[in-house]
């Protein structure tokens, strides 16, 4: 089965942008149920992953400007792009990632690798003279 290739500026905006793969589930989680509101609870359960994990990705996604935080006795998240550009961009990267998981999740984990390398490059001991 023949993968379709990730555009340029989709490849670019995740190396610029999406720091993991769970950011990016949670991206497209809030995306898919644009009209519900998310506690860190309610985005762990579906995420799998512990309710501080995802209040900081929550956090993140606010931070980042691609869902509102709806303060009350609770923080709730929904998905809204600071712009019509963003929310574009984001739809055109749900497509590749369905439709190229593998390639998408190798652009995220690849970011990711390289920044470890160099910071363990840093620490590595270098032969002055």
């Amino acid at each position: 089965m023949d993968r379709e290739p990730i555009p340029d500026d989709i490849a670019c905006f995740i190396q610029l942008n999406i720091p993991s793969v769970p950011y990016l589930e949670a991206i497209l989680l809030l995306r898919r149920e644009h009209r519900m509101a998310w506690d860190a609870k309610h985005a762990a359960q579906r995420l799998y992953l512990t309710e501080k994990a995802a209040q900081a990705l929550l956090s993140e996604l606010q931070a980042a400007g691609m869902a509102e935080c709806i303060y009350g006795q609770a923080r709730l998240y929904r998905y809204r792009p600071r712009s019509a550009e963003l929310s574009q961009m984001i739809d055109r990267l749900e497509r590749a990632y369905t439709s190229n998981l593998i390639g998408v999740t190798n652009l995220i984990h690849a970011k990711a690798h390289k920044k470890a390398w160099r910071f363990a490059n840093a620490f590595r001991w270098k032969k002055d003279n």
